[in-house]
């Protein structure tokens, strides 16, 4: 069962602003959530209801799963020191 991954358009652009080696790493960690939308290091975010965040290196990938319709919506990705504060 392999889910669809769609990123909301801000995430999307967070991305495009990165180093290449950088989009480059978090593309792997996306296409692998289409495998495994709950991979080892997987943490439910606290207070947010239904988010999870996976790392990317210094990158965090927070995203939303939906196992009815087989869609994980990645709602934001950024460096982990100010990725909290925007959620």
């Amino acid at each position: 069962m392999a889910y669809e991954v769609r990123l909301k358009p801000s995430p999307e652009r967070a991305l495009r602003k990165l180093p290449r080696e950088m989009q480059r790493r978090i593309a792997r960690r996306l296409d692998n959530l289409a495998d495994d939308p709950r991979p080892a290091g997987c943490e439910k975010l606290a207070g947010a209801e239904r988010l999870d965040r996976v790392r990317a290196g210094d990158y965090r990938i927070v995203y939303q799963v939906d196992d009815d319709m087989l869609v994980v919506l990645v709602v934001a990705i950024g460096h982990r020191g100010d990725m909290y504060r925007r959620l």
